[in-house]
């Protein structure tokens, strides 16, 4: 079928009230990046509704990399005709039949925009509704819950026919949230954090602790190679800053009593974190904790945590299982990836009996008899950032993920 425009329903993005004009154009450009490889396609949006117009370009390869947008609830492709009645018969009758199978209900969703045309909505969906039950044998009316759905829009230049209503990736367009930093673990949770965060319209950088030699350049490997994920999920580039930490970790590993490291560990991470935040002008972090899951997980380790910084730290996992953010790593195709038998940081010098009810005061004693600071301004400033550039537009492969 040679689609001539492809229709775009925002869904979220229409309650957006004032702001919604520009929530708006930011899926416009998002869609204008995502489709920079049709040079013909033109793109026009009101308040209401997206049209792509494709003027010739490859209809089905376009469906597909629409399919993963955030900001996109749904979307069909439509077909131009004349406005003459028997061209709209006839197309009608050929799409339809692309999509029929035996068994199969439709009816006829006739629009005018333009109330001079010749027939009514009611004279439209008796005709062509009689010319499709005519010529398709085993075809069937239900006015309630049909399987195709054939859509008729009368407009002043020409008519458009759809009949598919194709599932967006939701959520909101990338971008429209903020940035924000995601501490980026060689684990399982922490991609799917940031595959969440995005698709609530942020835009994120990435930041890795690092800590050689205890850790390997396999494990550095790794975590660029999730961060390639995300990058190609986006369909933009991804900032990694990784943070050489053998240097804090070490002093912790000396000075914190073992069953307090993984706390002041984490607390370290977290104050590193924040200082390159302030730098690239974010305004939250992202990690990928779920409640309860591990030690350092638990509500008082995160209230003994949080206490380093009062920035906004968001945790799309908190409330899930283990085994559904597995299944989003999957079909985001991070989970192969994740495990790779490389430790990270936050696998080594892990304590036999970690504190899973540590307090504020004692974590504080501990760290005050040794100054963090210079450690952490040094690790700031050793910090190396790459610029991490899809392989490829992996959001083909990621269907019906929600």
């Amino acid at each position: 079928m040679n689609y001539d425009r492809i229709l775009i329903r925002y869904g979220e993005i229409s309650l957006k009230g004032r702001n919604r004009n520009k929530f708006i154009d930011k899926l416009r450009k998002n869609v204008r990046l995502a489709l920079s490889s049709f040079p013909n396609i033109k793109i026009e949006a009101s308040r209401d509704r997206m049209y792509v117009l494709l003027n010739g370009e490859n209809g089905l390869e376009i469906i597909e990399k629409l399919k993963h947008i955030f900001g996109i609830q749904s979307f069909s492709p439509a077909i131009k005709v004349e406005r003459e009645l028997e061209e709209i018969k006839n197309a009608s009758l050929e799409l339809v039949r692309s999509l029929f199978k035996q068994g199969k209900t439709f009816k006829v969703t006739a629009k005018r925009s333009d109330k001079t045309f010749e027939l009514n909505t009611d004279e439209l969906n008796h005709a062509i509704g009689g010319h499709l039950l005519k010529n398709i044998a085993g075809l069937r009316v239900d006015v309630k819950n049909p399987d195709i759905n054939l859509q008729v829009e009368v407009r002043k230049e020409a008519v458009y026919l759809s009949c598919e209503i194709i599932p967006g990736a939701g959520g909101l367009p990338l971008g429209t949230s903020g940035k924000a930093m995601l501490m980026l673990s060689g684990g399982i949770d922490s991609p799917v954090a940031g595959y969440l965060a995005m698709r609530r319209g942020l835009e994120i950088e990435a930041v890795h602790f690092f800590s050689p030699p205890f850790t390997s350049e396999r494990a550095k490997e790794k975590v660029i190679d999730l961060s390639k994920k995300l990058a190609e999920i986006s369909g933009g580039v991804i900032k990694l800053h990784i943070v050489p930490f053998t240097d804090v970790q070490q002093a912790i590993r000396e000075q914190v009593p073992e069953n307090y490291s993984m706390t002041s560990t984490r607390r370290m991470m977290l104050r590193i974190t924040d200082e390159i935040r302030k730098k690239q002008d974010g305004l939250a972090i992202v990690t990928g904790e779920s409640l309860g899951q591990v030690a350092s997980q638990t509500l008082e380790s995160m209230y003994a945590i949080n206490e380093v910084t009062n920035t906004p730290i968001l945790r799309p996992l908190i409330s899930m299982d283990k085994t559904d953010i597995i299944k989003i790593a999957d079909k985001i195709n991070t989970l192969d990836i994740s495990n790779r038998p490389y430790e990270d940081c936050c696998t080594i010098f892990v304590p036999s009996s970690p504190k899973t009810k540590p307090r504020r005061d004692k974590v504080n004693q501990f760290e005050s008899y040794f100054d963090f600071e210079p450690l952490i301004q040094e690790a700031v400033q050793e910090v190396e950032t790459l610029t991490i550039r899809p392989d490829r537009d992996i959001r083909q492969e990621i269907n019906d993920l929600f």
